[in-house]
């Protein structure tokens, strides 16, 4: 690897990147020579490898250099949850696999394993340039945009997984998310339609379809407690709330998201009102519209009901909140699963040209299960939003809605608990293998 390092050096220099890989970012520059980079590195190791062994002039196939069995790469703490069954099951077969990661304080470097070696490889370009050299029989991750822009499929790769992180439509990715992936690990059957039409329309090779659940849905329901909530943290300041209800506001990231559209125009009623209110924005949000949620902050700052959350887990947040306001996130579904309890979301035209989606003919299955699960509020409810969210919590404790959620329940969030070991078969079906 500090070879290839070096090679990089002498034909690049480093630029400066967000964290989050996204084919909506900047890095077309760092791209193009990162490419250049990459392939030059993989002719001269060749090259090299081929004149060592005499198969150069003799025409034969230099020995395999010896590479990585299993990598897998997370962008941040955020997606440890998504891991940690998945790394769990690796050290339970002793099967030998690298976590690397791009976050300092992610969880999974203190995973003590004598199968498992932890490493952070930096942020940004510092980890473009590790992955893009990176040498493994199977690279597994939740970044999407593979081979879009700063982040390449390395030559010395030779099968990439990508592992959804949510239940809803893998074509909520932006644009080419996940088209140059091997393969795609799912958590229900439904998201299989929509992966094989966009192969369809954009003359794509048909990937592995692997139905195996949901990860991180497997990790948090083991913290959820018989009651159906993880206890709050138990010091004085959320003693104090327990008196009154807790609204939980989780919104997605962009300019069809809640932040974007609606900001103080919502969160001021809330703020308002007799309610407990924890603001969650996206992690996402934090890098591509802080000045949003920094402005929305300063001009709430004077309430005392107003909490803002940026833990890298939902869980402890979801589990206080006795509603849930939020757009398309995913977290309407983490919250319905795992609590059953109401969620309200703010009518709007979503628009699709940003996302995969915009290519699928029919609407997407999300759209539909959020309707089923959730309660339509209107702009003009805004000013009465407190009465509209008690009306929501009333209507919430019918038999119909339980239903509801059970069956999306089981579309979306298949052979629970078994995700990790069902994802490791997988590997171990594709090349990884002890």
């Amino acid at each position: 690897m500090r070879a290839a390092y070096c090679f990089f050096f002498m034909v690049c220099f480093t630029l400066p990147a967000a964290a989050y890989i996204d084919p909506g970012t900047g890095g077309m520059l760092f791209s193009l020579l990162t490419g250049l980079a990459v392939t030059g590195f993989f002719f001269v190791k060749n090259l090299l490898i081929s004149l060592k062994s005499g198969s150069f002039s003799k025409g034969k196939v230099a020995a395999q250099v010896k590479k990585e069995r299993l990598v897998m790469y997370s962008e941040g703490k955020q997606y440890w949850n998504v891991f940690k069954p998945i790394v769990e099951a690796l050290d339970k077969r002793g099967v030998d696999s690298a976590f690397y990661t791009s976050d300092s304080d992610d969880p999974g470097l203190s995973f003590q394993s004598p199968h498992i070696h932890a490493q952070f490889i930096g942020k940004g370009n510092a980890a473009y340039r590790f992955l893009n050299f990176l040498e493994a029989d199977v690279c597994l991750m939740t970044t999407p945009a593979l081979d879009v822009f700063q982040l390449k499929r390395s030559p010395g790769v030779r099968h990439y997984a990508h592992i959804l992180h949510a239940v809803t439509d893998a074509t909520f990715y932006r644009l080419f998310g996940i088209d140059y992936f091997d393969s795609v690990l799912l958590t229900g059957d439904y998201q299989k339609k929509d992966i094989r039409e966009l192969e369809q329309k954009r003359g794509l090779p048909e990937k592995r379809l692997v139905t195996a659940g949901c990860s991180y849905l497997d990790a948090l329901a083991d913290r959820v407690a018989p009651s159906g909530a993880t206890p709050p943290p138990p010091h004085e300041a959320h003693r104090a709330r327990e008196a009154r209800k807790t609204v939980l506001v989780a919104p997605s990231w962009g300019a069809n998201a809640l932040m974007r559209r609606y900001a103080l125009a919502l969160l001021e009623p809330l703020a308002n009102s007799s309610y407990h209110v924890i603001i969650r924005p996206h992690p996402q949000s934090m890098l591509v519209e802080k000045d949003i949620v920094e402005t929305t902050r300063s001009a709430l700052a004077s309430h005392p009901n107003i909490e803002w959350n940026f833990d890298a887990e939902n869980i402890a947040a979801l589990s206080r909140a006795d509603i849930l306001i939020s757009d398309f996130s995913g977290v309407i579904f983490d919250y319905a699963f795992l609590f059953d309890r109401p969620v309200v979301y703010p009518s709007f035209t979503f628009d699709k040209r940003p996302y995969d989606l915009s290519d699928i003919e029919e609407e997407a299955w999300t759209f539909r299960a959020i309707r089923e699960i959730g309660v339509p509020l209107d702009e003009a409810m805004f000013a009465d939003i407190e009465t509209a969210l008690d009306a929501a919590i009333e209507s919430a404790k019918g038999a119909l809605k339980n239903e509801r959620v059970r069956r999306l329940k089981d579309e979306a969030w298949m052979y629970r608990g078994e995700a990790g070991e069902r994802v490791v078969d997988f590997l171990l079906e594709i090349g990884a293998k002890p």
